[in-house]
């Protein structure tokens, strides 16, 4: 019978099951069956060894009734495995011969009647294994005609070539590296770049000069199995299984679930041995920062704005009372405590900025402040306040990430770029400034206006361009660390994801209440796969990145929620600032009974879908 389109009694090139007797043919007792196994007999009988077809009674061989002119007693044919079981059973037997289990292989591969690969693939691995490059090479004229792309015969050829030629150079076999190179590495003209570099590593005068340039393992089992994974990606998997194949589908198969996960919020963990593979992934609500940990209240007047330090170690929190106060994060109960206030800020502090080593921070006020704060944080000292115009609206910061020099701006019609001490550097007149952003070269500064738009600036150069365009006011926006996505506050629409490098509108979040006050949401958890905000509704509301609707709405504010900010080296910590006068730190459900949990649960509004 076929077997992946292989005619008729013909062998199949690709490796596919041995099917048992057909046709009438039955085995004999004490005879091979198809599948490869022997057949015994138990009190005379024969016994049949193929997935549970046993042949018909007798004196050591079948028989046939001629009564009527029926047959009876005849084999059972064996059930013809489908292309998906042959799949799965090769690769079972890859990773048991992994394991070294080479004797549970053969008996898998004949009491199925698979093959793990083809013969002459077989052949090949061992010759690779074994050094005998000759040989391999001969052993490409046979795959050939099993393989999709003829061509490919050239960079196999070449790649075992290139060890051959290695392997030469290490045992200090010169000439006849030498003759590799010029008679069977460069007649094949490919690669002739890779030529020259090879033959660069003549010069080499040991063998631990050649590892080193050649960035190669040296002769021996680790270069040759590396080798082989190369050649087995021009071979199709009918012929030579892709290495370790089951273990990347197993890993495939972790990751999708993981990323399916609404609350998965822990570091990636790639190895096999981190999970179970006998339950599904899941992560539970309770582990995620929607529960109330702590309220601080130390602030007698709207809180407008908080932000976490790059390192995690420390929140900043700025009021309508005029005044900053620096939190400390305990590093194992993840409670804060006040660690400084810095006073003195007559407007209030609507806006602040960490410097990217977190020795600084820097406070701006609201629209009719034109006053600058920046303050040394460890000391709690004021470095510098700044102040160009009276006329000016410093609203917004950003630092360069050289932490040398800082832009800030406002609504008045320009912003500047400045040193540590306030000094001017550089200014662009006639922008309207809503928010800043200092992308990771240093060179461009992102800037939102009153135009609706996020536009580019290049302080070296003197050249701007249009990035983001909205249809309404963008209250405010925030950068991925990658600086590839842009999150915008975008006036009686919401939350708005951006793909700056393809300016594209890549998703739009629901539920949240945006009129026209300033709502500063964040990127959050490992990975940045969370989205936070606040709203004027008094809720905070958190969005997986790839999902429109919530995955969890946060109560207990009881007004405004102006601003949220995620820690960014504990992702199970979040904080929010409200016009109620309190900050919130968000945190996983403590540890309570059912009843407890129960009662907490109705704090943290689930919305998957």
């Amino acid at each position: 019978m076929q077997a992946n389109g292989a005619g008729q009694g013909q062998e199949s090139p690709e490796l596919s099951c041995l099917n048992s007797a057909q046709n009438g043919e039955s085995s004999s007792a004490g005879g091979t069956h198809s599948n490869g196994l022997l057949s015994s007999t138990d009190n005379g009988n024969s016994v049949g060894t193929s997935n549970g077809a046993s042949a018909g009674p007798g004196s050591g061989t079948s028989t046939a009734s001629t009564a009527s002119g029926s047959e009876v007693g005849s084999l059972k044919k064996k059930k013809r495995l489908s292309q998906a079981e042959e799949d799965v059973i090769r690769l079972i037997g890859q990773h048991l011969h992994g394991l070294g289990l080479n004797q549970t292989v053969d008996l898998l591969m004949q009491e199925s009647g698979c093959r793990l690969e083809h013969s002459s693939a077989t052949k090949f691995r061992n010759h690779v294994m074994e050094g005998e490059w000759d040989k391999a090479e001969n052993d490409l004229n046979e795959l050939r005609a099993l393989m999709h792309s003829p061509n490919a015969i050239v960079r196999m050829k070449f790649l075992l070539l290139q060890q051959k030629y290695l392997e030469y150079l290490e045992d200090g076999k010169v000439l006849e590296a030498l003759q590799v190179l010029r008679g069977e590495l460069t007649p094949l003209k490919y690669n002739t770049d890779r030529i020259h570099v090879l033959s660069g590593y003549l010069m080499c005068s040991h063998a631990e000069d050649l590892k080193a340039k050649a960035e190669w393992e040296g002769k021996g089992t680790a270069s040759r199995c590396r080798l082989l994974d190369k050649l087995q990606t021009y071979l199709p998997p009918s012929v030579m299984l892709p290495p370790r194949r089951l273990q990347t589908l197993l890993r495939q198969a972790v990751e999708l679930q993981r990323d399916r996960c609404l609350y998965h919020n822990t570091k990636l963990d790639s190895s096999l041995d981190s999970v179970s593979l006998l339950l599904d992934h899941v992560c539970s609500r309770k582990q995620f920062p929607c529960y109330t940990q702590q309220i601080l209240t130390e602030h007698c007047n709207e809180v407008w704005f908080c932000k976490f330090s790059n390192d995690g170690t420390k929140l900043a929190t700025g009021s309508k009372d005029t005044t900053v106060i620096i939190w400390q994060v305990d590093p194992e109960s993840h409670q804060l405590k006040l660690l400084r206030t810095l006073e003195g800020h007559a407007y209030g502090v609507s806006y602040l900025a960490w410097s990217p080593d977190d020795t600084y921070l820097i406070a701006c006020g609201p629209d009719d402040c034109s006053e600058l704060w920046l303050w040394n944080v460890p000391t709690g000292e004021l470095r510098t306040k700044m102040s160009q115009s009276h006329e000016d609206s410093l609203t917004s910061v950003a630092w360069n990430p050289d932490g040398k020099r800082f832009v800030t701006g406002g609504q008045r019609g320009q912003f500047y770029q400045c040193d540590l001490d306030g000094n001017l550097l550089d200014s662009w007149e006639g922008v309207r400034v809503q928010c800043l952003w200092c992308l990771g070269d240093g060179r461009a500064v992102l800037a939102s206006d009153t135009h609706q738009r996020i536009r580019g600036y290049n302080f070296e150069d003197l050249t701007d361009r249009n990035i983001v365009q909205e249809d309404h006011p963008i209250m405010s926006f925030t950068v991925s660390k990658n600086g590839r996505l842009a999150l915008l506050n975008v006036a009686t629409q919401g939350v708005h994801l951006w793909d700056l490098q393809d300016r594209v509108l890549v998703r739009k979040y629901q539920g949240v209440t945006q009129g026209f006050y300033t709502i500063h949401s964040c990127f959050g958890g490992h990975n940045e796969d969370f989205i936070a905000s606040g709203s004027e509704d008094h809720k905070v509301y958190i969005w997986h990145r790839r999902g429109e609707l919530p995955i969890a709405e946060l109560t207990g504010h009881t007004r405004t929620v102006n601003c949220v900010s995620w820690n960014p080296a504990i992702p199970g910590l979040m904080a929010s600032a409200s016009d109620d006068g309190t900050v919130r730190v968000w945190g996983p459900a403590p540890f309570l009974d059912s009843q407890e949990a129960d009662a907490l649960n109705e704090n943290c509004s689930n919305m998957d879908s």
